[in-house]
């Protein structure tokens, strides 16, 4: 006596029928998703710490068109009454968010919605095929704030630290009052887009998506690289206080607080990356050497 498969091919020719008679599903989807993203642009996006949303979205909508190429669904028949049922609870609980201003946790719902979708399309075992760019857009969520405020903080006086001990040790007459920082006569404030926190996020996804693409066999190489993003990070944004400690100090306040401050968003970005590509250059041919001579 044999028991019917609870997951099966299915050709994409039928799977493309069942949209069609379920288009109601993408209607709701979309509905969903079209208010949380326009509140993300305005309200996150717009901003210098969520300036790289734009980026994870499109590189990550990228990623995940072309890893989907060549994968045959195997819907599960589950997916019949789990995925109306799941976008109704969490199409719910998106709109109860977006009603108390929670922007992440509705961000969150419209997340769960689309990846509910994704698995009425594909099947559970074709979803976990596609888990590096599912989990690499999830990164468009911005932390909550009872995380990233006391984050930032700590961040913010790591980064003071740092950079105040370097140009202090280069002889520098610098000095330090918590973000408060002091060169010769000038005074500047460590803000929140200079601690790292919001550079952390952005700077981590953006560092997976070069990983998966040139070390997507090589797990453990790739997991070090993206562990290592952390730091990366922290470096690049203590780079950027350096160098806006130094603007100030040799040009004054205008140089300082002018375009090149609102520049300095791109410059920790290419810091950054750079960073990422010099330290991947430098480790690949040690590790990855090694494990090709076992």
């Amino acid at each position: 006596m044999h028991t019917a498969p609870s997951c099966q091919s299915v050709p994409k020719e039928v799977v493309a029928s069942w949209w069609m008679r379920h288009w109601f599903i993408l209607v709701a989807g979309l509905i969903t998703v079209a208010p949380g993203i326009v509140a993300l642009a305005k309200n996150y996006w717009s901003t210098e710490q969520g300036a790289a949303g734009p980026i994870i979205l499109m590189t990550g909508a990228w990623l995940l068109l072309h890893e989907a190429r060549g994968v045959q669904a195997a819907r599960d028949r589950q997916a019949r009454w789990l995925v109306p049922a799941s976008l109704l609870v969490f199409g719910a609980f998106t709109v109860a968010a977006a009603i108390t201003a929670k922007q992440w946790l509705q961000l969150l719902g419209i997340y769960i919605c689309l990846v509910t979708v994704l698995y009425g399309a594909l099947g559970w075992r074709q979803l976990l095929r596609l888990r590096v760019p599912v989990l690499y857009l999830a990164f468009i969520i911005p932390p909550p704030d009872n995380i990233a405020v006391p984050a930032t903080h700590a961040l913010k006086g790591l980064v003071a630290s740092g950079s105040v001990g370097f140009l202090s040790a280069l002889g520098y007459p610098v000095a330090r009052d918590g973000v408060l920082l002091y060169i010769g006569q000038y005074e500047l404030v460590v803000a929140a887009a200079c601690s790292g926190m919001n550079s952390i996020v952005s700077l981590t996804a953006i560092g997976l998506f070069y990983v998966y693409l040139l070390h997507r066999a090589r797990v453990r190489y790739a997991a070090l690289l993206a562990v290592l993003m952390i730091p990366v990070a922290l470096f690049a944004n203590a780079v950027r206080v350096i160098a806006l400690l130094l603007l100030t100090y040799y040009g004054g306040d205008a140089v300082g607080q002018g375009i090149l401050h609102d520049a300095a968003g791109l410059f920790i970005f290419l810091v950054a990356l750079g960073t990422l590509v010099a330290l991947d250059r430098i480790l690949a041919p040690l590790l990855l050497g090694r494990e090709k001579a076992r």
